[in-house]
């Protein structure tokens, strides 16, 4: 226990040891391991249904195979529906590339030249303009091929990953609580305690941001393609040419934060361009109005404050996961370090002096996790404190 500072056992410093080995090889083999991260995803999605199943008697194996049975019928449903017209879609808008860019690129010109500029600052845009296009057109595509050719091996060992992912969901779905058994008997008794609350607030985090995340893609997703929808029948049909696309664009980048929604909305302003200003502007204010009903009433409502992080530390996270792996990062930058959050209040409090109790340092953190952990692990009672006590 922390409080108490006892003297790490051998086994401790070998679950240590073997916990960082694991982290090495998961560093080391990231590409490969990648699609893994969905089925975490998967996990936290469908273990909710997995222990009512086994709460109302059915065998646990069972209820993993009903769960997967489930959300395999719910994606072919879905392709089904959508999978056809989003082809379709797509060839369309790939067959409608270069004309909806010189569509675009014409009307930014013609409101270029409309507008009453000096001439230094006239002169001053063009020379950037022209900059920028030469560096596009100097682009060494060889140079870009290569990393794709090298990296055929990562591509094969995520396919790899991928075709054993559903037997991987199935094992971990039916022997949930017997790994964490399985964990507990293995960590110090010493250290049960405070890796069970640490283990709470993990869980508490992602499980919520990873629901969260999913309800708010749907709902963007959906809200795009009726706007889309609407804007086809009462500005242009151009915009019901490639709704179904632009929404999928929607749900998906509503993964990344700040940047996502703005990266989704800039091919329906594009398309919204080409069809003049009325286009561009109705397509602007479609996007914008989604964003603005979604941070002001769908976040607080759905995210509450599993991730609450200030706009600030958002973008420093955001920035420095996506340095650190891609767009992956980007994505989980946000609950990590919200996560690392909470465990940095909560092991502060355990330092403290006089070191808080395995309650008191949680109901630090959230009220909520006091009850959590102690299901999690009995030995946290949430009875040692009262959490609207607790500072």
């Amino acid at each position: 226990m922390i409080g108490g500072r006892p003297r790490v056992s051998a086994r401790g410093w070998l679950v240590a040891a073997a916990a960082a080995l694991v982290l090495l090889v998961l560093v080391l083999a990231f590409d490969a391991v990648r699609p893994f991260a969905v089925g975490i995803v998967l996990v936290y999605l469908l273990g909710p249904l997995v222990d009512r199943l086994d709460e109302k008697g059915l065998p646990r194996a069972l209820a993993a195979l009903l769960a997967l049975v489930l959300a395999v019928a719910v994606v072919v449903g879905v392709a089904a529906f959508a999978l056809s017209p989003l082809v379709a879609q797509v060839e369309a808008f790939v067959e409608d590339l270069p004309t909806i860019a010189r569509d675009a690129r014409g009307a930014l010109e013609a409101f270029y030249r409309g507008l009453d500029l000096p001439l230094d600052v006239r002169s001053q845009i063009d020379a950037v303009v022209a900059g920028g296009a030469a560096s596009l057109s100097g682009i060494d595509v060889a140079g870009l091929a290569q990393p794709v050719v090298g990296s055929l091996f990562s591509i094969v060992g995520a396919v790899t990953a991928y075709a054993i992912l559903p037997a991987w969901l199935f094992f971990v779905l039916r022997d949930r609580r017997r790994l964490g058994a399985a964990l507990e008997r293995s960590l110090p008794a010493a250290w049960r305690d405070d890796v069970f609350a640490v283990l709470a607030m993990a869980n508490r985090v992602f499980g919520n941001w990873i629901r969260g995340q999913l309800v708010l893609g749907v709902v963007v997703g959906l809200a795009s393609f009726v706007g889309l929808e609407v804007l086809a029948a009462v500005v242009d049909p151009v915009f019901g040419r490639y709704a179904i696309l632009l929404a999928l664009v929607a749900g998906l980048f509503e993964l990344i934060p700040f940047i996502g929604p703005i990266l989704s909305a800039i091919p329906a302003v594009l398309i919204g361009l080409t069809v003049g200003p009325g286009g561009f502007l109705a397509a602007l204010l479609l996007y914008l109005a989604i964003q603005q009903v979604e941070n002001n009433v769908l976040v607080p409502k759905i995210q509450g404050d599993a991730v609450e992080l200030h706009p600030s530390a958002v973008m420093v996270a955001l920035v420095a996961g996506a340095a650190i792996a891609g767009v992956l990062g980007a994505i989980v930058s946000l609950p990590i370090t919200a996560t690392a959050r909470d465990v940095f209040r909560y092991l502060f409090r355990r330092l403290s002096e006089p070191p808080a109790t395995v309650a008191e340092a949680l109901a630090a953190v959230s009220p909520s996790l006091v009850a959590g952990a102690a299901a999690a692990d009995p030995s946290v009672d949430a009875a040692e404190t009262d959490p609207g006590t607790v500072g």
